[in-house]
């Protein structure tokens, strides 16, 4: 191991030590939670009884709302039941009192009387503090202020402390226990957060027939009840931005008018997917005609007058709370085709424009306010981005939100030069933890690694975009642990850094099982993630891995390696289910044995599969053991799934009913199918057959072929105020990249590189080759250029020029990013024509910003 990754790897254990400390019952801070009590403290639990809650009668529902799920929370750790506390006059002891800055009588008397500093959260978007005030009344000793700097400040302060004493955001989403605490202290002082993002959160998409089906067994449809839940992880989370789910077709406004009022009473800000303009679903424009939606063909250019009515009526209904305010909505803007296909061939950017204008337009009429004053965003997502790229603009206020490439690449971010900068409304992205299109849907299990994620959004953190985060989640479940880092790392991507990433599983892990399981199942989500993301589930079968010779004794192959990575999982997840509570196993089974074991079974169907097409062919009768596992692992996974939906009296029935084998194309087959298997006819006894498959281990890489780790490099060379990292588990293993990202392309000069000795058996001719984690050229450039050195040899300069593709690919630059994602990894390469024998030093080197190494292979075959 090198110097500089031993570095990073004591800075990132040091990392798990300060974040561990800083997390439930944790002393070391101010206004944290601990067990024990100092002359300072404040009793959250005592003997047992928490401490009451204290909100204003005349609070924003949404405070109202967090503060109730706050004392709600301390009566679940304590199992007690906290004293109602409607007025301060009667409280007899310590309090905790929540409200917002200007708006709460209680804290602004508290303000007024000098005891309570706030003058850096005026103003601010989101903020809160948290300060324990002595004596805040002459009948309250001590109480906790959680103070916001408006209503959503003071709903994520109180729900920061919820998660402080024990309450996971998702103790209902994902069943994680509360564990009983009978004494609860909070350390004396105060501290302050505020979101370095301003919108974040995610869509539900892609729902059917999972989160559809579930919701449509548990809550009777999604409807308001429904999304109370969805609404409550939002804020727990941290986020404040939603996306509603749309497909086959819902329609959030119409199809339960109750819903918009809910999230506007909890807090959340409601918008409409990429192709959803105006809060209109999509749904509506086909339904409802009889209430004046005309409808028609989706058209500006023919039925604009529809469209523009039909566009008037959602703002009208935003609208229509009746004080003159509208709910809490950031408005999309521009159009896409009908049912979120592109729009006609050869639709000028001009027409785009027009249609923007036209829109606010409207937005400016029904508010009877500039439009510059209702928030809106236009979506670049697929051919979008070329109409922007062509010369298409909107006006300044508006967000511009790329997108990545549906597979976690990025297409764009701003550019000086190219780019406005410092737009009033700023920049955002758009993600995908889910998909529906080509080249192979991915909706069923969790694939996504956090370190490329972390990857991606700090990227676009350095690079401008934030005004808005979103992520696409599909059903919500099974994408529990992506969508808790991406959500975190949004509230403030600055304190996400490369230590903290390294530390997340385990402090995940620690969060939701208890630091004594920590270290194990931190390792399993981080192994998992790796293993996972090799190829998505939908993309295997019994052809996606090689498998060795068939001789007398089996040689797995590449294939057999990989399954063997997965049993080695399964036995770590069954080893510490055996040392779980039975309080944590309905969550244990959710977040982390359901996603190993279902997906390791599948691997298992599809290497039995190869094995048995491969002998059957040969009419050899060990095809026989291998279609009873096929059939094994076939009815496995049905059993798995009923197991999922049986959790906690079937709370979560329907919610694993994804397909996700036995894909032909890119959204086929619509239900679950065993792939075929042979038998041979042979007498050989079956208490014999077993026997005889036999696997040796697969042979050993070609010699020929030499294989470097990223991280095993010999030297590292800083440069232009960028040091080399290591970032654990991206791509099939750890990755480097140079950071600070978002800085300039460098060139030789500059000399940031890193060295990998090397030692050639042979002289002549070698290629070298790099693996890299798929990244695309956020610029709007040509690709991202990499220098390759052998000695002091000259530069050789390669180019990742990944371009994606909706549909065919028809240029080699579309057919390398089907591969790319397909495979999770893109390789360059370049020729040195005559390497002499003996040691050598491959030399690597930073060009361009996003490039992502994971090794370096030199082939000298």
């Amino acid at each position: 191991m090198s110097a500089q990754e031993v570095l990073m790897r004591m800075a990132c254990g040091l990392a798990v030590a300060m974040w561990g400390a800083s997390s439930a019952f944790a002393c070391d801070r101010p206004v944290s939670v601990c067990e024990t009590q100092r002359a300072s403290s404040l009793p959250l639990i005592r003997d047992g009884r928490p401490i009451p809650v204290y909100v204003d009668a005349t609070a924003d529902p949404a405070v109202r709302h967090a503060a109730e799920g706050l004392r709600g929370d301390l009566d679940r750790v304590s199992g007690g039941v906290s004293a109602p506390l409607s007025d301060l006059s009667k409280a007899r002891g310590p309090a905790i009192i929540v409200g917002v800055l200007g708006a709460s009588p209680a804290i602004d008397a508290l303000v007024r009387d000098g005891k309570l500093k706030t003058e850096d959260l005026a103003g601010q978007w989101e903020g809160f503090r948290q300060v324990v005030v002595e004596r805040p009344a002459a009948n309250i000793p001590r109480a906790l202020v959680i103070v916001g700097s408006d209503r959503r400040g003071a709903v994520f302060g109180a729900y920061d402390l919820s998660e402080k004493v024990g309450v996971s955001p998702w103790a209902w989403w994902a069943d994680v226990p509360v564990v009983r605490k009978t004494d609860l202290f909070l350390t004396a002082g105060a501290r302050a957060e505020h979101p370095r993002v301003r919108y974040r959160g995610f869509f539900i998409n892609d729902e059917d027939p999972a989160f559809s089906g579930w919701a449509k067994k548990k809550f009777g449809g999604v409807n308001a009840d429904a999304y109370a839940h969805v609404f409550e992880l939002m804020l727990r989370l941290k986020g404040n931005y939603l996306w509603p789910a749309m497909w086959a077709p819902k329609a959030f406004n119409d199809d339960d008018p109750r819903s918009k009022v809910l999230a506007d009473e909890m807090g959340v800000v409601m918008g409409s997917s990429h192709h959803e303009p105006m809060t209109r679903a999509q749904a509506e424009w086909h339904r409802n005609t009889d209430k004046g939606v005309t409808g028609g063909r989706w058209d500006y250019a023919t039925n604009g007058d529809n469209l523009r009515a039909f566009w008037r009526g959602g703002i009208e209904r935003m609208m229509s709370k009746g004080d003159g305010t509208p709910y809490d909505s950031l408005v999309t803007v521009g159009m896409r085709g009908d049912g979120d296909e592109p729009m006609a061939e050869g639709a000028a950017t001009h027409l785009l424009e027009q249609v923007v204008a036209d829109q606010r337009k409207i937005i400016a009429e029904v508010t009877g306010r500039p439009a510059e004053k209702t928030p809106q965003v236009w979506a670049l997502y697929k051919e979008v981005q070329d109409y922007y790229d062509h010369g298409m603009r909107v006006p300044d206020d508006v967000t511009l939100l790329f997108s990545d490439d549906n597979w976690g690449q990025i297409r764009r971010l701003p550019v000086a030069g190219k780019d406005k900068l410092d737009r009033a409304g700023g920049y955002g992205v758009y993600y995908h933890f889910d998909y529906v299109g080509a080249p192979r849907n991915y909706k069923w299990i969790n694939t996504n690694q956090i370190a490329k994620v972390w990857q991606q959004m700090d990227l676009a953190y350095r690079r401008g975009a934030r005004a808005l985060w979103i992520v696409n989640v599909g059903d919500i479940k099974p994408l529990e642990y992506p969508l808790d880092f991406y959500m975190r790392m949004a509230w403030n991507p600055e304190a996400m850094t490369p230590q903290a990433l390294e530390a997340f599983p385990r402090q995940w892990a620690s969060e939701t099982f208890g630091e004594a399981l920590s270290a194990d199942i931190g390792q399993v989500v981080a192994t998992h993630g790796t293993l996972a993301s090799r190829r998505k589930p939908e993309l295997i079968d019994q052809d996606s891995f090689p498998i060795g010779e068939a001789g007398p004794v089996l040689d797995g192959g590449p294939f057999g390696n990989i399954v063997d990575d997965w049993r080695g999982l399964v036995a770590k997840v069954e080893a510490i289910k055996a040392r779980l509570r039975p309080d944590q196993r309905d969550a244990y089974f959710q977040l982390v044995e359901h996603p190993v074991l279902a997906f390791a079974n599948l691997y298992e169907m599809y290497y039995a599969t190869a094995w048995n097409r491969r002998l059957s062919s040969r009419n050899d009768a060990r095809a026989n053991v291998f279609a009873d596992t096929v059939e094994a692992a076939f009815k496995r996974d049905a059993e798995l799934t009923a197991q999922y939906h049986a959790v906690n009296g079937g709370k979560w029935a329907g919610m694993m009913n994804q397909v996700h084998m036995s894909y032909v194309i890119w959204n086929d087959p619509t239900q679950q199918s065993m792939p075929s298997v042979t038998r041979v006819a042979a007498d050989t006894p079956p208490d014999k057959l077993a026997a005889k498959v036999q696997f040796g281990r697969s042979r050993p890489e070609d010699p020929r072929v030499v294989t470097i780790p990223a991280a095993k490099f010999d030297r590292a060379v800083g440069g232009k105020g960028l040091t080399w990292t290591v970032l654990s588990n991206l791509g099939d293993g750890d990755a480097v990249v140079a950071l600070p990202q978002g800085r300039p392309s460098t060139d030789v000069r500059d000399g940031v590189r890193l060295d990998y000795a090397v030692s050639v058996s042979r002289s002549g001719p070698a290629r070298v080759r790099l693996r890299l984690a798929p990244t695309l050229d956020a610029t709007g450039g040509k690709g991202i250029r990499i220098g390759v050195s052998l000695d002091d040899g000259p530069v050789q300069v390669v180019t990742a020029n990944l371009v994606p593709t909706a549909g065919s690919a028809s240029t080699p630059e579309q057919a390398a990013w089907v591969a790319a994602v397909k495979d999770h990894a893109h390789t360059v390469e370049t020729l040195f024509p005559a390497v002499t024998q003996g040691s050598h030093v491959v030399k690597v080197w930073r060009l361009d910003d996003n490039a992502v190494l994971e090794k370096v292979l030199i082939d000298l075959r």
